[in-house]
């Protein structure tokens, strides 16, 4: 049993010092290496074997991350990663509501991710920034767009249903 725990433990410890060094070589000037370092944080998330408030806190990184930086690359490495992150875990309205304020500044494809991200957060505080796009020019924006909604939606009459 201790054995099994210590092992766990290492594990645990490896995960988070992967993510430690990404960040640290993140301040390269790089955009290959930043976006190599951005796929390994995806990679971590991706094992689903953060604590809740070990995935939050990347997650919130990796936010900012997307809404600065100007390679296009890094930034889709980044919401990438949240995407990830949002299939793995229960990411709280908060946490990416940036990427909520700024959707209007990302291209179509990114906005595309931010747009999914935002209906898995099932908040429903999501619903009107989501709806401003289901009219998008561009057609992947809306099918993204129409899919958050009724994601926010499902999700709003399920927890209703089960109040009831």
């Amino acid at each position: 049993m201790t054995v099994s725990y210590a092992l766990a433990a290492d594990g645990y410890r490896s995960l988070t010092a992967m993510v430690e060094s990404a960040w640290e070589e993140l301040a390269s000037s790089d955009a290959g290496r930043r976006d190599h370092c951005l796929d390994a944080v995806n990679d971590v998330l991706e094992t689903s074997r953060l604590t809740q408030n070990d995935a939050e806190r990347a997650v919130e990184r990796l936010v900012t991350f997307a809404l600065s930086d100007e390679g296009y690359p890094v930034r889709e490495s980044a919401l990438h990663a949240v995407g990830t992150a949002s299939t793995y875990y229960e990411l709280p309205y908060r946490v990416v509501e940036p990427l909520a304020a700024g959707a209007d500044g990302f291209e179509p494809l990114l906005l595309a991710y931010v747009l999914a991200i935002l209906g898995c957060t099932h908040d429903r505080a999501a619903l009107p920034i989501v709806e401003r796009f289901l009219y998008h020019r561009h057609p992947e924006v809306r099918r993204e767009a129409a899919d958050a909604v009724t994601e926010l939606s499902w999700h709003r009459r399920s927890t209703q249903e089960n109040k009831a």
